[in-house]
């Protein structure tokens, strides 16, 4: 399935897209994160931060501008950024 279809499939509210993207990039999320972080309870916090952002705001991404791994894991580092600066 094409990024573009499964962004469709997430607009419709269809949760089984939802599920094949988190199969598909889940692992990467979040290794990407635990990199950043250093920490296993802010990697999971990210990932689920960031397929929630997917699954609430699914037009947010756009098969246009680049892969929705690619979407996935900008937004994991932002998120991630955000928690190491916090932490301090």
């Amino acid at each position: 399935m094409s990024d573009g279809d499964l962004r469709a499939r997430l607009a419709a509210g269809d949760l089984d897209a939802l599920a094949g993207a988190y199969d598909e990039h889940g692992a990467h999320v979040y290794g990407v994160a635990l990199t950043v972080t250093g920490s296993r309870e802010h990697a999971e916090e990210v990932t689920q931060d960031v397929f929630v952002s997917l699954w609430e705001q699914p037009l947010s991404y756009d098969p246009r501008l680049g892969s929705l791994r690619g979407w996935l894991v900008g937004r994991a580092l932002h998120e991630s950024a955000l928690r190491v600066k916090v932490g301090g």
